[in-house]
């Protein structure tokens, strides 16, 4: 058995954000590759939401904002690793079988990693450009084991801190937005 990450809808809030959201329950990969040919200052709207904290579902091949550690067998990989390299063939125009097949199992692996934790454990990914690169950044959400007795302060999940890490804080001109949109 191995682990992987399987996308999860806590509400239905990845359907209005996301075109398409996955389904839950796909086997899932962060799908940077998805964007490596596009500048995510020009994305806009569902796209760049995408890009901003989707991880790839590879069933529908859409976006979802959370996913599970899950484990997984020998079969349900393989069937993972050759829908994502038929998605690399056909979408990324990979020459070959053999270099779709080789990129997939790369994205797997790497999602794979990103599963060192008990199965439950709820992932998001932050996904942004610094210097003209992509940089994601992945947390952990736990559920908490303190009980509540206020529901103002009743969070379902803890999200752990990463040490070392700075948050990219983007600070809009809500002027230049509004001006945009006509407001």
């Amino acid at each position: 058995m191995t682990k992987l990450p399987r996308t999860v809808r806590l509400d239905r809030s990845d359907t209005l954000i996301y075109e398409p959201a996955a389904e839950p329950g796909e086997w899932a990969v962060p799908g940077g590759f998805e964007f490596w040919d596009e500048t995510p200052a020009a994305m806009s709207g569902k796209r760049r939401q995408a890009f901003r904290g989707g991880f790839l579902g590879l069933s529908s091949f859409g976006w979802s904002t959370l996913v599970e550690v899950a484990e997984a067998t020998p079969d349900q990989r393989a069937a993972a690793l050759e829908a994502l390299a038929a998605h690399i063939r056909a979408r990324h125009g990979a020459p070959d079988e053999a270099a779709a097949r080789a990129a997939a199992a790369e994205e797997i692996a790497f999602a794979e990693s990103l599963c060192d934790h008990p199965p439950g454990t709820i992932l998001a990914l932050s996904r942004s450009e610094e210097g003209g690169e992509q940089r994601e950044r992945f947390r952990t959400l736990h559920l908490r084991d303190t009980p509540h007795t206020r529901f103002d302060t009743l969070p379902v999940f803890g999200i752990a801190v990463v040490e070392g890490e700075e948050e990219v804080v983007e600070t809009p001109d809500l002027t230049k937005l509004g001006a945009r949109n006509g407001i």
